[in-house]
């Protein structure tokens, strides 16, 4: 499992065709403004949601079956239960990294997919490990002033 920051780096500079399982039309959805940042950074969205044609301006698919094309990463925003058959699909259509969102952890998923030889990132958000790691947590007001990275000037 990918858990450190030169795996996560590696994991979004490789990954650029993000298929997202259960992406909503929603604006106040997180997995419609997730999809939206990484949308606006360059990578492009492949929304996954049977209830929808389309979101954010792109065909919705009713499954990663049908998906034509290649697929790098499955970033899913489901409840963990149905995690197990969208990682068989993923790894039926040769994606490369299966993303399992905050609060989604599946074991036996995440096992499985490793198995298969998939990068498997569990219980982190995808738009937030993008801007935390490429210097974007102010993009979402986040940028309180409180922590730096710049060095406090001694009284003398």
């Amino acid at each position: 499992m990918i858990d450190d920051i030169a795996g996560l780096r590696r994991v979004l500079h490789e990954n650029r065709r993000i298929a997202v399982v259960g992406l909503s039309a929603n604006w106040h959805r997180p997995s419609y403004f997730a999809a939206k940042y990484m949308q606006d950074h360059g990578y492009t969205v492949i929304p996954v949601n049977p209830a929808y044609d389309e979101v954010l301006g792109s065909k919705c698919y009713p499954s990663l079956r049908d998906i034509p094309g290649p697929v790098d990463m499955v970033d899913i925003f489901r409840k963990p239960e149905d995690v197990l058959p969208i990682v068989d699909d993923a790894i039926a259509i040769g994606a490369r990294c299966v993303w399992l969102q905050l609060g989604v952890i599946n074991d036996e998923a995440a096992r499985r997919a490793e198995e298969a030889g998939l990068d498997v990132v569990m219980d982190r958000c995808v738009k937030i490990e993008y801007a935390r790691l490429y210097g974007g947590l102010n993009w979402a007001g986040v940028n309180t002033g409180v922590v730096s990275a710049k060095r406090p000037t001694l009284a003398r």
